[in-house]
């Protein structure tokens, strides 16, 4: 990827870092606040303002833990949908429970690298597996942008071409502002494209209500209706929830069971999502994170940190694509950055007003901004195709199994657990390029067959390897003595220190 303007751990000037901040605060914010909803529509149990304060704390935990040398910004984890809302029939200890058991996976996946370290992974996942998998992140979500640009998330028949238009729009300032835009305005290309995508949005939407167009009403604004109650301005937050209820939901070991094996499996799939997050990371900054802080130090960070999150939202957390490709994006990695979008989310939280804002936000105008967040990563991860030979078939079988297995949606299903096509297609891959992979041969000195019949030389066989050698040596002296004769001038005899022709 290009140079950063801001490097890792560089300081960067206060106003400037506040935009910074704001970008990565957008960027992962409305995956964040959107979770709660999904996984409790009720709204009982978990809070959007919460999810913020969980995301925020659980950041700070990771930036502590990864010695600030790892930009990313971590939130509520999607892979969990389905555990959460299996945990929640067991109350505010079920979410609890659960999270603290994912959490447990990564410090224990931690504790063991520390001490195997990591040159395993890049064995297991060289670039011609790691690259495509990367790649296939973007691809996965690309399906969710581009159905938010034609409005037909929640069905084919609200498709609606205006939608498109002002998603390009919002796309189109964004790339816009990134290349062709002055020295500081190409900093902040997020933060002006959606800025500017929900000011026209809001335009059209004000005709629309004046007209009585339907169509032209982009931006529900009813929405901010919900300001007046009071009851939604206070996080859930989950631990004081949990002392409140207590185990009244929990009736028997089964019930610690059935959490357990909700949660466990999909923390080892998301452990793969974690490798090549960072591996897309490492690329993009110019820095090995696998080695340094190290994988041990991202993945105590990530479980840590969402073990901790999770006492005040319930929800796991992890690390942000879409943060990754903000870094991109702005050219700014430095973990200043991330630090200040960590309290910012904290704080937010008990904004009530920003919250509904951000709920506000017309799905067409996050799709612009997600074609050039989803496409830096997946280009992130093309980029490196450029350490494989395509040439090879072996390479070529690789990432082919790969990019078809994850594209086209192979996932497995045990029971509750579901194995994201991620994961499926990393899997493929690793076991498509050990199967492909050569031999190493032994060196002859190595072979089984050697060892101990021709380590030590006869008597009989040292004779005969002198006199090869002494009839060598003959010969080498008679072809000197032939040269002298025939050249005389070009031989030089050395005597004493001076040569003398």
């Amino acid at each position: 990827m290009s140079e950063m303007v801001y490097g890792i751990g560089q300081k960067v000037p206060f106003k400037k870092n506040i935009l910074f901040a704001l970008q990565q605060v957008f960027s992962i914010i409305i995956a964040t606040i959107l979770l709660p909803v999904v996984a409790d529509a009720s709204g009982v149990y978990l809070s959007q303002s919460a999810a913020l304060i969980g995301a925020g704390v659980g950041t700070i935990v990771y930036l502590l833990l990864t010695r600030f040398k790892s930009p990313v910004c971590i939130g509520s984890s999607f892979s969990f949908v389905a555990p959460i809302m299996s945990a929640l029939a067991f109350g505010y200890f079920g979410v609890l429970f659960g999270t603290i058991m994912a959490g447990l996976v990564y410090v224990i996946l931690a504790i063991v690298i520390k001490f195997v370290g990591v040159n395993w992974i890049n064995k297991v996942m060289p670039p011609v597996v790691i690259g495509p998998v990367v790649a296939l992140i973007g691809f996965t979500l690309a399906g969710g942008a581009i159905n938010n640009l034609m409005n037909t998330s929640s069905g084919v028949e609200n498709y609606s071409i205006l939608s498109i238009v002002i998603g390009l729009v919002t796309f189109f300032i964004t790339t816009f502002v990134s290349v062709k835009g002055g020295k500081k305005l190409r900093l902040y290309p997020f933060l002006i494209g959606i800025l500017i995508g929900y000011f026209f949005s809001a335009i059209l939407t004000i005709f629309g209500i004046v007209f009585n167009v339907e169509m032209l009403k982009i931006i529900d604004f009813t929405i901010f209706a919900k300001i007046g109650d009071i009851k939604n301005w206070l996080p859930n937050i989950t631990i004081f929830g949990f002392f409140k209820e207590g185990f009244s939901r929990v009736n028997s070991f089964g019930n610690l069971v059935t959490i357990f094996t909700a949660f466990v499996p999909i923390a080892f799939v998301s452990f793969a999502e974690h490798i090549a997050d960072h591996k897309n990371l490492s690329s993009i900054v110019g820095k090995d994170l696998l080695k340094d802080p190290g994988l041990a130090r991202t993945l105590l960070g990530d479980g840590l940190g969402s073990m901790v999150g999770a006492l005040f939202c319930g929800i796991p957390n992890t690390t942000y694509g879409e943060s990754i490709g903000c870094v991109a994006l702005s050219k700014n990695a430095s973990t200043k950055t991330i630090l200040l979008a960590a309290i910012m989310c904290i704080l937010i939280a008990f904004i009530y007003p920003f919250i509904l804002f951000v709920e506000s936000i017309p799905s067409c105008v996050v799709a612009g901004i997600c074609i050039v967040l989803y496409g830096f990563i997946s280009v992130s991860g093309l980029r490196m195709f450029k350490e494989v030979d395509l040439n090879d078939s072996k390479n070529m079988f690789v990432v082919a199994s790969i990019l078809i297995s994850g594209i086209g949606g192979l996932f497995l299903k045990f029971g509750s657990v579901e194995i994201s096509n991620i994961a499926c297609a990393l899997i493929v891959g690793i076991l498509t390029n050990i199967l492909l992979s050569p031999r190493k041969k032994k060196p002859i000195s190595e072979s089984p067959e050697l060892l101990g019949t021709k380590n030590t030389i006869t008597e009989s066989e040292q004779k005969v390897i002198t006199d090869k050698s002494f009839e060598q040596t003959q010969k080498g002296i008679a072809f000197e003595e032939e040269i002298e004769t025939t050249n005389p001038k070009t031989v030089t005899i050395k005597k004493s220190n001076d040569d003398v022709t």
